[in-house]
């Protein structure tokens, strides 16, 4: 069985605005993002996450691989939690938000952008693993994702974790909020729809334990007690 521990990126500068008019396709952390990062790779490396599991805080790794999505935000969280727990993220193209990297503009027209190359990510990110999937002129073609395919992904993504699982693993995935919200009901069964959704906060971490043929079983879900009562967006 793997323990999974989605973590939602820190808070994004689209995520700290008052008119959603001034989104940009593919934000960068704020100041406020970047310390909720530093704090959550800190609490991780003290091993805190592990604290409720059903294996012990002092036995084997913090985490045996680190994921995250290959939009900037992802990227920027998962790289101090690689640095305190010695580990190198490696992107997976699947975990990203919801809709991919577009813009909609007040006419209703949706534009298309291509996310970050991989030139730029190696220079940015240095040590991130990168799939060959990315390339120069980046790894999003995919328009405005559906609402419906953005949940067939995280169906997808939930059959992948099953299958691959191991016993006494941990795997880290750090994510979105729409699309942790669609996984969890994906690992645990529960039908896609409007009506159920699962908060996180910046940063906020969940952890599951997934396996093939098993029942998925949460230990906890929107923890977020390494932040100060400030630093919670």
């Amino acid at each position: 069985m793997t323990q999974l521990f989605l973590i939602r990126h820190g808070q994004s500068s689209n995520n700290a605005l008052t008119d959603p008019s001034q989104r940009v396709c593919d934000p960068e952390l704020t100041e406020i993002g970047q310390v909720q990062a530093e704090r959550v790779a800190a609490y991780m490396a003290q091993r805190e996450h592990l604290v409720g599991t059903d294996r012990s805080a002092t036995e084997g790794l913090a985490l045996d691989r680190l994921y995250c999505s290959a939009m900037i935000r992802a990227l920027h969280t998962a790289t101090p939690i690689g640095k305190a727990l010695g580990i190198r993220p490696e992107v997976w193209l699947d975990i990203h938000e919801v809709g991919g990297i577009f813009l909609e503009h007040k006419n209703g027209d949706i534009e298309s952008f291509s996310g970050a190359g991989r030139g730029e990510i190696d220079d940015r990110f240095p040590g991130v693993v990168l799939p060959e999937a990315v390339g120069e002129k980046g790894w999003w073609q995919g328009g405005r994702e559906s609402v419906e395919d953005g949940q067939l992904r995280a169906l997808k993504v939930a059959q992948m974790l099953r299958q691959q699982s191991v016993a006494g693993q941990r795997i880290g995935l750090v994510t979105h909020g729409d699309f942790m919200s669609h996984l969890i009901k994906a690992l645990l069964g529960i039908e896609q729809g409007p009506e159920i959704y699962i908060e996180h906060r910046n940063t906020a971490i969940t952890c599951l334990k997934v396996a093939v043929q098993e029942r998925t079983v949460v230990y906890y879900a929107n923890r977020f007690e390494h932040l100060e009562k400030a630093q919670i967006t």
